[in-house]
């Protein structure tokens, strides 16, 4: 690990402008970044500690509810209007990583990890991620885990998180404070950014930038549920996952929210599946041609290839699921 600089942030204006400056990050759980500057991934000259800082709330807003970017994974998934109104969220925390990760891990970091590709760890490998220009090992090589949508003849690299597919299910935003004090919310497909030419960039936020809380709408009811399969039963990525709110009235589906993880290159979300959905009767055949749909544009690389015919049988598994339709 390299020498950095550390310095502890008074308030969230403060730690905006101290993290402004060239390479430096903000640090809080540090469950990703740490292990990150190990091994010289990341080499941030100033860390801004900002675990000091009052953004640790859970409370109600417009109906719905304001988290705070410190709010750990373990706190929000066993919040009692989590695990009533945003279930789906609730059991996509609990699917991911350990206990003792999801004690330190933080809401606002969450969003913000870095892919576990291969190559992306290993300083050796051409990864463009990494080093842009450098090329991409993924593209021939070790790819099992990584994405098959979204992707740029630059990336293949996958997203990993587990709470930000669950989160844009439910069409949740974050706020952000920038260096010069100014603020704005954010749409997960805002937030995130698709590789094409520039996959060094993982999100739209600007150098100084801090998520400060996440915004909820108000709850949609249904079934919720999160699927996720993964190459062991814990302390494991997902290789695909569904993050599904379903509401069937009168036959019908009338409530349909449907986000992907594993598949995508940010959580995938993808409305002409929903579309097609929407409104109908639910049936096995219904559900195939949903998968279809979001499959049309899915495109393997080697090793990956199997998560194709996986989504096939997981989604319309999910669907019957919720709706009470049999296999």
């Amino acid at each position: 690990m390299k020498s950095f600089a550390y310095e502890r942030a008074s308030d969230p204006k403060a730690a905006a402008a101290i993290a402004s400056r060239a390479h430096a990050r903000f640090i809080a759980g540090g469950t990703n970044l740490l292990d990150l500057m190990k091994i010289q991934v990341e080499t941030p000259e100033t860390l801004v500690d900002i675990t000091r800082l009052p953004l640790k709330e859970i409370a109600e807003a417009d109906g719905g509810l304001s988290i705070g970017a410190l709010v750990t994974n373990s706190d929000l998934a066993a919040d009692e209007r989590v695990r009533r109104d945003y279930e789906v969220l609730s059991r996509a925390l609990l699917a991911g990583a350990s206990g003792q990760l999801r004690n330190k891990a933080t809401t606002g970091g969450n969003f913000l990890q870095r892919t576990r590709c291969s190559y992306f760890y290993e300083t050796n490998a051409r990864c463009n991620k990494r080093e842009p220009g450098s090329g991409c090992d993924a593209m021939n090589g070790f790819n099992r885990i990584l994405a098959i949508l979204g992707t740029s003849d630059k990336c293949i690299a996958s997203h990993p998180s587990d709470m930000a597919v669950a989160m844009r299910a439910l069409d949740a935003e974050v706020e952000t404070l920038k260096s010069d004090g100014s603020t704005r919310r954010l749409t997960l497909p805002e937030l995130y950014r698709l590789p094409g030419d520039t996959p060094e960039r993982d999100t739209n936020l600007e150098a100084g930038e801090l998520i400060t809380a996440v915004r909820l709408p108000k709850p949609l009811g249904g079934t919720h549920i999160y699927r996720k399969v993964r190459d062991r039963a814990s302390y494991a990525f997902a290789l695909v996952s569904v993050a599904a709110v379903i509401g069937v009235e009168n036959g019908r589906m009338e409530t349909i929210r449907l986000a992907f993880g594993g598949i995508g290159t940010m959580p995938w979300r993808d409305a002409r599946v929903e579309e097609a959905l929407i409104g109908e009767a639910p049936s096995a055949a219904l559900f195939a041609k949903a998968a279809d749909i979001l499959l049309t544009e899915a495109k393997g690389h080697g090793e990956n290839d199997f998560k194709i015919p996986l989504m096939r049988r997981v989604l319309p598994a999910v669907l019957r699921e919720a709706t009470g339709v049999a296999a």
